[in-house]
Parts: structure tokens; sequence; C-alpha cells
């Protein structure tokens, strides 16, 4: 039977992140996607122009809907805006109904709109980091959740580990913000810590990739793989979507979540 996984996230109308952007991976996967949708956005390569959010009841409905009827391997989330909508999906993972939860701290888009409320933040810190299998952010957001400096890969290991402590099950830090010819990402199970590095693409081309790679990793996971194998696989599949991003737009790019596909048809 074909596995499944659930994303929990804005959308982006212009496809490069939130719900299409993890859509497209889960098929890239193999892996069959269902979505709920936390907001709408106005955005494109340029930025974002508005944001709705939808009422957390109405959030509530849709993830019911979904985890009643299929049975969903893996869940990832992205941008949830307000406390109440962080506070139910801490509240459902808890009680064992979310299983295998990939949680991207989403905070600010690359234009620099805020997509997290203050309050949403410490939701995030004080219950949906606990609920977490594996928490999933870039340098800046782990400096927003941990209250440290984070800039090079000692430092990294440092937060790292407090974002465990803070309940966590896993966490993989992403250091594609690092100034550095690779980009390392450092995992850490409570226990030991494991490198994945990839040659940095040098283009402007980026919107998406933490959506993207969260995603990766929810579609691995749902397909039974380790979580060491399932960041392996993704790490490779955002190097390679990064680095044959399709150029679209006046701003920072979309990558390019069919790039097995796309290469097959050129």
């Amino acid at each position: 039977m074909m596995k499944t996984a659930l994303t929990i996230a804005g959308s982006d109308s212009s496809g490069g992140a939130g719900i299409q952007a993890d859509l497209k991976t889960f098929s890239a996967f193999g892996v069959y996607g269902c979505s709920v949708l936390t907001a709408i956005t106005a955005q494109n390569t340029t930025g974002v122009q508005a944001v709705e959010v939808l009422k957390v009841d109405f959030v509530e409905k849709q993830i019911l809907s979904v985890i009643e009827d299929i049975n969903i391997n893996a869940v990832k989330t992205g941008m949830l805006a307000e406390p109440e909508i962080v506070t139910l999906i801490a509240t459902l993972s808890k009680q064992g109904r979310l299983r295998n939860l990939v949680v991207d701290p989403v905070m600010i888009s690359k234009s620099g709109h805020s997509l997290l409320s203050p309050q949403a933040v410490n939701a995030v810190k004080e219950k949906l980091i606990p609920a977490a299998y594996l928490v999933t952010p870039n340098l800046h957001e782990a400096a927003a959740i941990t209250g440290l400096k984070v800039t090079n890969l000692k430092e990294m290991k440092i937060a790292a580990k407090k974002i465990v402590e803070m309940g966590a099950k896993n966490v993989i830090l992403k250091g594609g913000h690092l100034e550095d010819t690779e980009a390392t990402d450092i995992l850490y199970d409570g226990a030991s810590f494991e490198y994945f590095s990839s040659r940095r693409t040098d283009t402007k081309h980026t919107h998406g990739t933490g959506c993207t790679f969260s995603a990766a990793i929810a579609a691995g996971l749902a397909q039974g793989h380790s979580l060491s194998k399932a960041l392996s696989k993704a790490k490779d599949f955002i190097s390679s979507a990064i680095s044959h991003s399709p150029g679209i737009g006046h701003g920072s790019g979309p990558v390019n979540h069919l790039v097995e596909q796309t290469s097959k048809w050129a």
C-alpha cells in the first residue's frame, strides 16, 4: 500500500513554498500527500504581500477529517501563524494522533515577512517542540528558539543540545546560512551528533528550501526509513533541487521539486 504524509502549513500562491512545495516533494518521493491549510498568503518570489490566517476550529476540522479516514505515516508542519493552532498540533501529537511529527519552525519568510506571531513563537518553544519527533530550524530560527548566538558549527551543536533539552526527540540544525563552501547540517538525538554536508550552490533561487527539506524528511520517515537515512535522502534531494532551480520569477525563485522528472523530459 502507498505510504502517506500530511502537511499542515500555509499556502504559497507562487507555488515555491508551503503546502504546494510539500505536496510536490511528497509526490517526488512516491508518497501520497494530504494537506491542511493554516493560512492563505498572497506572495511571489519577491515577497509576501498579504496573509489571511484560518480559524483554529476550521484547522482542527481539516486535520480530523484527514486522520479519521486515512492512515497517515508522517506529518510535517510549516507556517502555523497563531498560538491556538500551535497548541492544537501539540495536543494532537501528544495524544499520538500525529505520527512522526516533523516540525519546521517557520518564523520569517525570505523577504523578511513575519509568519509567526510572538505569542506563537512562545507556544512553539513551550508546547510544540516537546511534542516533536524532529525539529528542523535554520540558524536564525535556532537562535530565536534558544536565545543563543548561532553562527558556526560549535554554536550549532550547543543550540541543538538546548533544543533537545527543551523536549524534542531529535533536531537537525541546518547550516545553509553558514559562510562556508559547504552547507553542513547537524543531527542531534540526545546522545550523539551526525553531520550531513553538501557543496553550496551559488544561486539566489532558494525559495522554499526549508519547506522542501522538511517535507522530504517526512516522506522518508513515512516510507519507514531510519531518521539518518531519511535525512541523507532529503539532503541529496534538496541539493539537487537547488542546483537545478527553474529560474522562475524576478526575486528569490523556487527550487525544482520535480528535478528527477524534468531531467527525463529534457
